[in-house]
C-alpha cells in the first residue's frame, strides 16, 4: 500500500507530555505537537475521517481511543488569536456525545472542505470558496446562514442528506 501525502492532524488526548496538543503527523517525518494556547493551525485541502466502528464502540461506552482525524494537503502554524473565528461555524467531534464529525446537526464524516482554523481545542470552518464563483477577500464580511451553509456542504459532501 502507497503510503498517503496527506498530512494528519488531530487533538492528542493520549496521556503524556503532549496531552491536550494539536499532533500533526507529516508523510515525511515524525511527528510535531503544537499548544493550542499558543498557536493556530490552518489546514487547507480538508477531509473529515472517522472511524466508524471504533466511534460507535466510544459512543457505546467504551474508552476513548483514536478514531477521527482530518487529513490535509497543506498546513500552516499561527500565533494563538491570529486568525479570528468569531462568528465562525465549529465543526465538532466527541463520539461520547456523537459518533460523527458534526456541524450544526449535519453529519459531516468524509466531507471536504477547503479551509479549518484550530482557536483553542475546536476546529472552525474559515472560508467559502467556489460556491457561485465568490471568493472572500480581506475586508469581507461573510453572514453565515444555515441555508447557505447547507447548500455549500450538499454540493461538496456526499454524506449530508437534506
Amino acid at each position: 500500500m502507497a503510503k498517503s501525502s496527506s498530512i494528519k492532524v488531530r487533538f492528542n488526548l493520549s496521556a503524556g507530555k503532549n496531552y491536550m496538543k494539536w499532533k500533526v503527523e507529516y508523510p515525511d517525518r515524525k511527528p510535531e505537537y503544537y499548544d493550542p494556547k499558543e498557536v493556530q493551525l490552518v489546514l487547507g485541502g480538508c477531509t473529515l475521517k472517522n472511524h466508524k466502528k471504533t466511534a460507535q464502540k466510544i459512543y457505546d461506552g467504551a474508552n476513548k481511543t483514536v478514531c477521527a482525524w482530518v487529513l490535509c494537503q497543506v498546513i500552516s502554524i499561527h500565533k494563538a488569536g491570529d486568525v479570528a473565528t468569531e462568528g465562525l461555524p465549529q465543526i465538532k467531534y466527541n463520539p461520547r456525545v456523537r459518533p460523527n464529525w458534526m456541524w450544526d446537526e449535519e453529519v459531516m464524516d468524509g466531507c471536504s472542505l477547503h479551509t479549518l482554523v484550530s482557536n483553542a481545542n475546536r476546529l472552525y470552518y474559515h472560508q467559502v470558496w467556489g460556491m457561485s464563483g465568490y471568493r472572500l477577500q480581506p475586508g469581507d464580511e461573510w453572514v453565515w446562514t444555515k441555508p447557505i451553509i447547507k447548500r455549500f456542504i450538499s454540493s461538496n459532501c456526499c454524506s449530508v442528506d437534506f
